[in-house]
């Protein structure tokens, strides 16, 4: 039993990386420190100095800070709003936090008072789709028949509630401000909207495709807009002509000011800001490279308050971009370097296909996220000293993205340093990256090029070399070999070069070592033994095969799962031995393999006689992926023999669920939920035994390891109970019912409470004035919590429908039914467990 103790049996969520952004809008507040985006059907507001998450709503909801001090916001529901028979595509609020405008499919635009919770304006005149609000001021002075017009409108005396409310705010204390709304729509036209008039004033009509945006800028008095036409228009406020229309050259779909209205913005379909300057129309920005398909800009946010642009992109991106080092005037300048980047924020991972711990502190994660980029994530928990936002590297941040692959990358692993990492994807290529965290430096070292189609599994050596140089310095010393296994059924051993021959600014050639025919389907894994001298491949023609890393010779194949296998590992070093199905102890003194396949089973095999050990069953799904938990680092008691030392091992299935199992009895342990998707990556920290598995659902679950602690909780617990029974006995026998009683209800001893009734309801003679039989008693009866009278109704149904026990449930009913008013027993149906008494 005292194996037993140290199995690894219960593991809680600890942290997780999820999706905050799917597509659609994104805000920030005035301060830019809190970014508000959409995820499904709510808004996600998050804090981008710590990237934690802030709070989720869905409506209009006014936000508030805990008392306890923590960072979560309270999000207190306002209202709900309905305005639009159609669905709402684009809203806007004014300066002053009041006003909502609304913009439907329908062409229908519509204000909105946000405290009163009222329609004050319907704007009707778009022959489309509104793409595009904007709420503005303008100081133009008006003609003199519109201020006798606005005289004899304020001798009338307004009833309308809706009036009122925008007289407040178009007659405030500037009584030279105007308040104004501008919207675009599909039909390339621009409105603007007098909203103290309540109608259209100018009608822009210059371009000729869908308005993507428009922002108005108070020290030009002037309006920008942008368009899919591939141009933008500085329209003048006063006269409401063209300026200056810019040739963009590219589909805009974001415009705006930068500062004090020196630069303008624009964001398109090249994926890059580009800057222009407001007095001549001329960019400024250097001529940069495309961005990649799919990485476009569909909107652009600028905040004033912390000096940066966010760019969104159609990747579900988000790319900060410091504005600081803008120059403060553009008419001199001939060009300006692109805008610095200050972070990457990831809104969501797609589906997560394989994840591995890099770097030699293991502070970085490398997701595969079905896409051809390997993104870095940092792992840290908080960056003292200096703000987030300035580096970027609290938990779940964006590091880097590893550009390179042409198509989808499928699997990736790291060596024993984490400073090399493999990347294989379904260009048919190898990737080798050189990961340099401590000088930001993640730079591509290798190509591999030869394999026929896609690679589908690749294994770098887990074995720290023997010299002492190498191990002191892993940056300068690549593994010595890379083996990959591809779509066309081949395994291939590849010559890592060293820098030191490679020459300055180029690149290691590549070479195969050699290459083997190795399956008659697909392989999807491939895994090296600690000393780096045998390699199992798994395939879809359901064997996995061990071959000889010096010459690629065949050792012995493994027979017996019935549909494909996903997954193999072999055992580290020093793993204790395990017992056979069919014999008794198997030696591991040549090693165990563990692999998982389609047909929902865990398999454990010796490398003696490549038998099966054992076959572990429950998943209900695909087993996708396999590992070896740590092993315990105390050593075993004397009394305590090698083949009773626990061995663990982990897995991940398609139904979304993380198993540990006992490989000594092959029961699972625990089992761990909280998945919606299939899990395709799982890895553990070696140092720290923290399990982190990602799945289709774009979520990445770092599991703790909690056995330890929640030992100690139900020790602590059982030792509290063990009490409690003693002092309900103690209770009993000094007859202090009252207290007994309460004590049984808690612990929920019907027996003992029902012998305590006895005794009181056969007391000779009975308390006078008792109904019970003790007055005591009646007082405790008639003063029980919710709870606790329906448990003791409960024990009252039970003891009823006994004839030696329904005097005792009868008298002690009738105390509660005369103790107790209707309406109080009434108000017990809304709880838990009503129905059953």
């Amino acid at each position: 039993m005292a194996s037993r103790n140290t199995l690894i049996t219960t593991f809680e969520p600890d942290r997780v990386i999820q999706p905050i952004y799917t597509g659609g809008d994104v805000a920030l507040d005035r301060t830019g420190q809190i970014l508000v985006t959409c995820l499904g059907e709510e808004a996600v507001l998050t804090d981008l100095n710590t990237g934690r998450v802030l709070g989720r709503v869905e409506g209009i909801y006014s936000l508030q800070s805990p008392e306890d001090g923590s960072s979560t916001l309270i999000p207190s529901l306002q209202r709900t709003l309905k305005p639009h028979s159609t669905p709402v595509v684009t809203v806007a609020i004014d300066s002053t936090g009041t006003l909502l405008a609304t913009g439907s499919a329908d062409g229908v635009i519509k204000v909105w008072d946000i405290r009163g919770g009222f329609v004050t304006h319907t704007f009707r005149g778009h022959n489309g789709v509104i793409s595009a609000l904007q709420f503005f001021e303008t100081t133009i002075a008006e003609p003199e028949n519109e201020k006798v017009s606005k005289q004899k409108k304020k001798r009338r005396k307004s009833t309308d509630p809706e009036n009122d409310a925008m007289e407040g705010v178009s007659h405030g204390d500037n009584a030279a401000a105007r308040f104004r709304l501008a919207s675009g729509s599909e039909d390339g036209k621009i409105r603007i909207w007098h909203l103290s008039k309540r109608k259209s004033i100018a009608t822009l009509d210059s371009h000729v495709s869908v308005v993507r945006g428009l922002e108005f800028s108070s020290g030009i008095n002037a309006l920008v807009s942008g368009s899919r036409d591939k141009t933008a228009i500085i329209w003048d406020a006063q006269t409401w002509t063209a300026r200056r229309v810019i040739p963009v050259l590219e589909r805009v779909e974001a415009v705006g000011f930068v500062g004090d209205s020196t630069y303008l913005y624009t964001g398109g379909e090249s994926g890059k800001i580009r800057l222009w300057s407001c007095h001549t129309g001329r960019e400024v920005t250097e001529e940069r490279s495309v961005e990649a398909e799919g990485n476009e800009i569909t909107r652009i946010l600028y905040s004033s308050a912390s000096e940066f642009l966010l760019s969104i992109h159609a990747d579900q991106s988000l790319i900060l971009h410091s504005t600081s080092t803008l120059p403060g005037s553009a008419q001199s300048i001939d060009s300006v370097e692109p805008l610095p980047q200050l972070r990457r924020i990831s809104g969501a991972y797609n589906e997560i296909i394989d994840l591995a711990y890099v770097t030699p502190d293991r502070s970085l994660l490398a997701l595969a996220t079905n896409s051809e980029e390997i993104r870095l994530v940092s792992l840290a928990t908080e960056v003292p000293g200096t703000p987030s936002k300035a580096n970027g590297s609290y938990f779940g941040a964006d590091v880097a993205l590893l550009q390179g692959h042409k198509d989808i990358i499928i699997c990736l692993d790291v060596d024993w340093s984490g400073c090399w990492l493999a990347t294989g994807a379904k260009d048919n290529t190898a990737r080798l990256w050189k990961i340099d965290h401590a000088n930001n430096s993640y730079e591509h070292y290798a190509t591999y090029t030869g394999h026929a189609e896609s690679l589908g599994a690749l294994a770098l050596p887990q074995q720290p070399p023997a010299s002492k140089s190498s191990t002191a310095n892993p940056l300068d010393h690549p593994p010595p070999f890379l083996l990959t296994g591809s779509q066309d059924k081949t395994v291939k051993k590849w010559e890592i070069i060293k820098p030191s021959t490679v020459k300055k600014g180029g690149h290691p050639a590549s070479r195969a070592i050699y290459t083997r025919k190795a399956h008659d389907k697909d392989i999807n894994a491939i895994s090296l033994n600690q000393p780096s001298t045998l390699f199992a491949s798994a395939s879809q023609d359901r064997t996995v095969k061990i071959w000889s890393v010096a010459d690629g010779s065949v050792q012995g194949i493994l027979r017996g799962h019935r549909r494909g296998v996903w997954s193999v590992n072999f055992a580290p070093k020093d793993t204790p031995s395990i017992s056979s199905d069919d014999a008794g102890s198997a030696s591991s003194r040549h090693g165990l393999v563990l692999t998982g396949s389609g047909d929902k089973t865990l398999k454990i095999w010796s490398l003696a006689d490549y038998s099966c050990l054992r076959t572990l069953e429950g998943h209900t799904n695909s087993v996708l992926k396999v590992l070896w938990m740590s092993p315990p680092s105390s050593q075993p008691s004397s009394e305590q023999s090698s083949t009773k030392r626990p061995l663990q091992v982990a897995s991940a299935g398609g139904d979304g669920l993380v198993k540990i199992w006992d490989a000594n009895t092959g029961e699972p342990a625990c089992t761990l939920d909280n998945h919606t998707d299939r899990i395709w990556a799982l890895a553990i920290n070696p140092e720290t035994n923290t399990l982190v598995s990602g799945g289709g659902d774009s979520v990445v679950t770092f599991w703790k390891d909690t056995t330890s602690a929640t030992s100690s909780a139900r020790a602590e617990a059982s030792a509290a109970r063990v009490e409690q029974e003693q002092q309900l006995v103690n209770f009993t026998h000094e007859g202090r019912y009252r207290e007994a009683i309460i004590l049984a209800l808690t612990l929920n001893h019907p027996a003992r409470l029902l012998a305590l009734f006895q005794d009181v309801v056969s007391r000779s003679p009975p308390e006078e004035g008792s109904l019970s039989g003790l007055k005591a008693v009646d007082d405790v009866l008639l003063n029980l919590a919710d709870g606790q009278l329906l448990e003791l109704l409960k024990r009252l149904r039970d003891w009823n429908t006994n004839a030696r026990t329904a005097v005792v449930a009868q008298r002690i009913l009738n105390v509660v039914a005369r103790g107790y008013p209707a309406e109080r027993l009434v108000g017990l149906s809304g709880r838990r467990g009503w129905k059953e008494v």
